[in-house]
């Protein structure tokens, strides 16, 4: 049984398996966030804030701080931190369990338009929709600011900062979010296409709902490969049984 497990990432799934770790009598559980958000969720057991400095900061943390187990569940999309914990736990020979929520698929009725990345995804967009709904965080923006003749609205926990697209529209919020909650933005907005990184879960899925009644086209950006031989597991349960535990 691991007696320190560090686990990267704000996900619900981090928490999850915080809650469960914290928990276990003789477990002890840190939790490392990036520091993004001013007022992250609540999360149990102790808490870190800010970066390591990249996989050598990473790994002499692990050493220091005598590290038994590392988990990965950063968002899908943090390949720079899922990269430098596969080097970091390579280094110190600490093992490395990558937690990732199954992707969004497709169903009847839905116009997905598959797409390798957020510039993929700004190319396809004149095509589609003048007025956008711009689901995928307040970073990265910068690969639609040349976009100058499209509308759109941006959704984030925190102000995003530019460059940006001259006409941006910005709804800070926390979700998760209904259907119905989803289908109103969409209304309200006239919304005439969405994109979305390939996030997977529930909490966000149901904007996929309600473009799907509203028939709108939805722009999926892919999400990166993990590292070379590393693989992933879909689900709190998945990590507890690579770490030797049973279910809480």
């Amino acid at each position: 049984m691991p007696a320190h497990v560090l686990v990267l990432g704000g996900t619900t799934e981090a928490r999850r398996l915080a809650a469960d770790l914290a928990a276990r009598p003789g477990v002890r559980v840190t939790t490392s966030l990036a520091g993004r958000v001013a007022r992250p969720a609540a999360v149990a057991g102790e808490v870190r804030t800010g970066g390591f400095g990249g996989a050598e900061g990473l790994a002499g943390w692990l050493r220091t701080h005598h590290v038994d187990a590392l988990v990965d569940a950063t968002h899908p999309f943090a390949e720079t931190i899922t990269a430098g914990a596969a080097r970091a736990a390579a280094a110190t020979g600490v093992p490395l369990v990558v937690l990732r929520r199954p992707g969004w698929r497709p169903g009847p009725g839905d116009r997905w338009y598959d797409v390798p990345s957020l510039a993929g995804a700004a190319e396809a967009l004149p095509g589609l929709g003048r007025r956008v709904f711009l689901s995928t965080g307040r970073l990265g923006l910068a690969a639609f600011a040349h976009l100058t003749d499209l509308h759109f609205v941006v959704r984030s926990v925190e102000p995003p900062e530019p460059p940006m697209p001259p006409h941006t529209e910005v709804v800070l919020a926390r979700g998760p979010f209904t259907v119905a909650d989803e289908t109103g933005l969409l209304c309200t907005r006239r919304i005439e296409v969405l994109v979305t990184k390939d996030s997977g879960g529930e909490a966000t899925a149901a904007k996929l709902t309600a473009a799907r009644e509203l028939a709108l086209p939805v722009v999926v950006v892919r999400r990166p490969p993990l590292p070379q031989g590393v693989t992933a597991v879909p689900d709190v349960a998945g990590v507890l049984a690579r770490l030797g535990l049973s279910p809480g």
